[in-house]
């Protein structure tokens, strides 16, 4: 017969019962971020990432190109990961943004054509946000939480190599198909990919829309006479064009080094001008698409194609305690260079509502069940505004590129216009592109 337990060894079994038992679904940089942060906000919970890659891929290579706000810089300064980033000399600080755009505003009433120029002196921050690769970004994420789960392996783990196959919600939480299963109080899906590999959505599970326009990426190598730190974006007859800031080097192993920039070129499917072009072809092309001040672009490296849309779950929240961030909450058109910086601010307001749901030892499975429905729901509520301005935005301008072109021209030409000489729009427009609309 097995002796009862003492008043003392149930109050020990008590205490190292984890207060929360959290699953995230990708170890990108919205999955790390939420996993590093969630150890230091809920100290007592348990955290397990998964991902489907294996522990012996070298993602410090990924060259895709991010760009971060200053809203996301100052969380990866919080975490103590930005100091690495910024050591490694592979980030690019982004200290103006000018937007203009290529056809003439015929009714504009000033002088020369309308644009917006932003800059971090006028808006009283250091820079405006930076640029990133997505292996620089990610490097510096991984190995912070490997470190991690080394040190606190009784609550901190890594599953490399491990695909989440679904979920089952159940009374007392969310069972993860991994293999095996396990029981989460609350699982994360933290990676989506891209629009092409997503699967398609209808109302009321959220909104789905192809643009019918393909995004060209890849490196230009700029002359000398340009300013640095500059993130500019082009509105053109075929879609919108931007280049941001890059530290110097080169853009092709032979090539020569200097003033780099990552090119995003935007066009449609149905008149697509870049994809029959060669290279000397397509810079040509380059040189009469974006505004004097960017100097003359001297070489281009070769270019992939993604296809562009939209993807927007309408709820945040599923199955009671599976929760989308990121990419897998909203696939979003690359002309704002938001998408991630969206996703890291529903990393801040998921773990804020966790927090707040104060999880302790002794909750039973039902009081737990109940706090967590609580901070969802708040989560939820709260993400709800930014990211549906953010969604409504993008989506206006990237369609707003199929309407008839006098209209295309002078619409966006007087908004261009009346952003940079209304003031406190300006400023309004400048906040939320650093911090989200708040």
């Amino acid at each position: 017969m097995t002796p009862p337990l003492s008043p003392h060894t149930d109050t020990a079994i008590t205490l190292c019962r984890p207060t929360l038992r959290l699953a995230v679904i990708g170890a990108g940089p919205a999955g790390l971020s939420l996993a590093l942060q969630a150890a230091q906000a809920l100290p007592t919970a348990h955290i397990t990432v998964f991902d489907a890659r294996p522990a012996d891929k070298d993602i410090s290579l990924d060259a895709r190109t991010l760009a971060l706000s200053q809203g996301t810089v100052q969380e990866l300064q919080r975490m103590g990961i930005w100091a690495a980033i910024e050591s490694s000399g592979r980030s690019a600080p982004i200290r103006e943004v000018h937007v203009s755009q290529q056809q003439p505003t015929v009714l504009w009433p000033g002088e020369g054509q309308p644009e917006v120029r932003i800059t971090a002196a006028e808006q009283g921050v250091p820079q405006l946000g930076a640029v990133v690769s997505y292996g620089t970004l990610v490097a510096p994420l991984q190995a912070a939480w490997l470190s991690l789960t080394e040190t606190q392996g009784h609550r901190c783990a890594m599953r490399f190599d491990t695909p989440v196959r679904g979920f089952k919600s159940n009374e007392s939480g969310i069972e993860v198909d991994a293999d095996i299963a396990e029981e989460f109080d609350v699982a994360v899906i933290a990676e989506g990919g891209v629009f092409a590999d997503q699967a398609k959505l209808t109302w009321p599970q959220g909104v789905s829309r192809d643009y019918q326009q393909t995004a060209w990426v890849g490196q230009v190598l700029l002359d000398d006479e340009g300013r640095s730190g500059v993130a500019f974006e082009r509105f053109t007859p075929a879609g919108p064009a931007a280049l941001l800031p890059l530290p110097h080097g080169q853009i092709t192993p032979e090539g020569p080094s200097g003033r780099r920039a990552a090119l995003v070129w935007c066009v449609q499917h149905g008149d697509d001008p870049v994809r029959e072009l060669n290279d000397a072809q397509r810079l040509t092309l380059l040189n009469t698409i974006f505004h004097p001040s960017v100097g003359r672009i001297q070489a281009l490296s070769p270019l992939k194609a993604f296809p562009l849309g939209l993807n927007a779950h309408r709820q945040l929240v599923s199955e009671g305690a599976v929760v989308r961030i990121g990419n897998a909450a909203q696939t979003l058109h690359p002309v704002a260079g938001q998408g991630f910086n969206l996703g890291m601010r529903d990393v801040h307001e998921l773990l804020s509502a966790l927090r707040d749901a104060r999880f302790s030892a002794p909750d039973d499975d039902a009081t737990r069940h109940m706090k967590v429905g609580r901070a969802l729901r708040q989560f939820e509520r709260r993400r709800q505004p930014d990211r549906w301005a953010l969604l409504a935005t993008t989506d206006f301008l990237a369609r707003s590129f199929t309407w008839p072109a006098p209209i295309l021209a002078t619409v966006r030409g007087l908004g261009l216009g009346a952003v940079q000489h209304l003031g406190p729009f300006k400023r309004l427009v400048a906040r939320s592109m650093m911090f989200g609309w708040r």
